[in-house]
């Protein structure tokens, strides 16, 4: 029987190619969907809004940490794709008494590309998901200026930022950002300790937190010696085919620096 290793080393046994995929992360919901395997994906999360339309047309099966099970029972999956940090683990572990369940674990630009070609090699795809990866590759062999030092928060009661050994981390790096956040990945902070770490840039992201104007204010108020930017949360934390478009987004984004 066929059999593949996944993300987090887990034994994987896919006896043929799957036929009905069930998605359980938005970023890899639009990869499989650009990787021409609109088809066979049968169920996504509630949080699968790329492309759009796609919900309309697809079975939601709950949200990243909260599954209906009855719902993926219902819908005969023969392979569920997830994520070690996006979905749950004793969710995962049910399904995967089930279904042949494969897991990516990501925390860099590599990591997303071996992503990319792994769900490739299982889905019978490995050709679209190289293109894809030689694509993306190319749009982002450019170097990037370097813009300062930066905070990027996630969310906003408590104040959550990303820090290291996170995808966004390493997405800040090629953006031309420092992190100023080192110390663990997602820690908790005060206003009063990104005052004393004083970033050039504080970046409020569009997710999971919906940062908007209102917060620029908020916190321009709060941190004024600090330039405040609304961000893309997708372009900092999808590590799927939205690649395709950091670079193009980057330079937009510089304009407002000036």
């Amino acid at each position: 029987m066929p059999f593949f290793f996944d993300q987090m080393n887990r034994r994987i046994e896919i006896p043929k190619r799957p036929e009905r995929i069930i998605s359980l992360v938005p970023s890899q919901t639009e990869l499989l969907v650009d990787l021409g395997l609109e088809d066979r994906l049968v169920g996504l999360t509630k949080f699968c809004v790329h492309p759009k339309g796609l919900k309309k047309q697809k079975s939601i099966i709950g949200g990243t940490k909260s599954f209906h099970f009855d719902k993926i029972e219902a819908l005969q999956p023969d392979l569920v794709i997830g994520n070690k940090e996006e979905n749950y683990q004793e969710g995962i572990d049910r399904l995967s008494e089930k279904y042949p369940v494969w897991m990516s674990d990501i925390y860099d630009l590599e990591g997303a590309f071996n992503m990319m070609q792994g769900i490739g090699e299982i889905t019978g795809t490995s050709e679209e998901a190289d293109t894809l990866v030689q694509k993306i590759r190319q749009n982002m062999n450019i170097t990037q200026p370097k813009l300062g030092s930066a905070i990027y928060l996630i969310w906003k009661d408590p104040l959550m930022v990303a820090g290291r050994n996170t995808f966004i981390n390493d997405m800040l790096q090629k953006a031309g950002f420092e992190n100023l956040v080192i110390n663990q990945r997602y820690p908790e902070l005060t206003v009063e300790e990104i005052r004393r770490l004083d970033p050039d840039y504080l970046l409020l992201s569009s997710e999971p937190f919906p940062f908007k104007q209102k917060h620029i204010y908020e916190f321009g108020e709060l941190l004024p010696d600090t330039k405040i930017l609304l961000v893309d949360g997708e372009m900092f934390s999808w590590y799927g085919s939205r690649l395709l478009y950091l670079t193009a987004y980057l330079k937009k984004l510089q304009t407002s620096f000036n």
